[in-house]
């Protein structure tokens, strides 16, 4: 039965709500993070949410010898990883950055999994691996064409991976594809810490609403969608966190290669999440319309269906409750984890 994980990047935004929901579940936890994007806060938060202490370590999964260190010292049944950089416009323009973290980190990770014979992971990829396919509803048989970088770096992984698994099959891999992750935990002590400009459509929101922010930017309001702004698949971090665990489960059970989408498969456009969240906070969110960005796409679902078949698992949380957790963490830490 799989009881001890080692959880790359779970001081991160989703790492951090998963690590909470495996300790709430009774998993021992290691967390190893180098804090690039995150604050050592979270561990306390997790702790204090919890009641329980999370092993905290930080350092980089390019670090072969810290890895080397943490396998030597822990009998860990399973990894999940969500380590490694996920702006797409950064990838764009730093590619051997992407490449470098995302790319050669996950394999210096797996090799070193394979030398202490952990052979359990769930990794963190993408709907960015579809890339635009010339439809709107993705299945995870959809074609594997991404147009960026960031979703090349994490095609890459995945294509390791179902290489490993082809030529070893004792390994059990679940690769976990997410569309929009939103919302941020009940508490409002855990949420989305965007360093500098948020380039995700709901930390942007919640700092217009709170004043923080003067307007946002809506780019195009002429795609052919009923408001005319871009629709999208969001999904609660409490919801995807959830994912998680059921992935483990199903692989504890037997599963060998699991590639699922997490979505609600229920798109909602820019001017709908808007509206939402004025309604939830009682203010006003300024906002104006700009140019289409270039490589927008008017509209991306996803195709839950499998998810629910093989993980037994599908989203909860609709846009009010993303729209609210996400004002109550904007709230109580308007600075995040400053």
């Amino acid at each position: 039965m799989v009881r001890e994980i080692l959880v790359t990047g779970g001081a991160g935004y989703i790492g951090s709500h998963t690590v909470v929901q495996l300790l709430n579940a009774d998993y021992i936890v290691v967390v190893f993070d180098n804090l690039s994007n995150s604050s050592p806060r979270v561990i306390e938060r997790i702790n204090r949410l919890t009641g329980k202490v999370c092993e905290f370590i930080e350092g980089d999964v390019r670090d072969r010898r810290a890895l080397q260190i943490i396998f030597r010292q822990h009998n860990f049944d399973a990894v999940i990883h969500f380590a490694g950089l996920k702006a797409v416009g950064e990838s764009e323009a730093k590619p051997l950055k992407y490449y470098d973290n995302n790319v050669s980190g996950s394999l210096i990770l797996i090799d070193e999994m394979a030398n202490a014979g952990v052979t359990t992971i769930v990794f963190s990829s993408s709907a960015t691996v579809y890339g635009n396919p010339g439809y709107v509803q993705y299945c995870e048989d959809t074609p594997l064409v991404p147009v960026n970088v960031y979703g090349k770096s994490k095609l890459m992984v995945e294509d390791v991976l179902r290489d490993l698994k082809r030529v070893q099959p004792e390994w059990r891999i679940a690769l976990l594809r997410y569309f929009n992750p939103v919302g941020a935990h009940q508490s409002g002590l855990l949420g989305e810490n965007p360093l500098g400009i948020p380039n995700n459509l709901m930390p942007f929101i919640a700092q217009v609403a709170s004043g923080k922010r003067a307007k946002l930017s809506v780019y195009g309001n002429d795609y052919m969608t009923p408001d005319g702004t871009g629709l999208r698949d969001y999904i609660h971090v409490e919801d995807l966190a959830a994912g998680h665990l059921a992935a483990l489960v199903a692989l504890d059970e037997g599963g060998g290669l699991l590639t699922v989408n997490l979505s609600t498969g229920r798109p909602h456009s820019v001017l709908e999440m808007i509206h939402t969240f004025e309604k939830v906070s009682g203010n006003r969110i300024p906002y104006e319309i700009t140019a289409r960005r270039a490589g927008d796409l008017a509209e991306y679902y996803a195709d839950p269906l499998l998810a629910k078949q093989i993980l037994n698992w599908e989203a909860q949380l609709d846009i009010s409750r993303m729209c609210e957790d996400t004002w109550r963490w904007q709230q109580n830490s308007p600075n995040g984890y400053l």
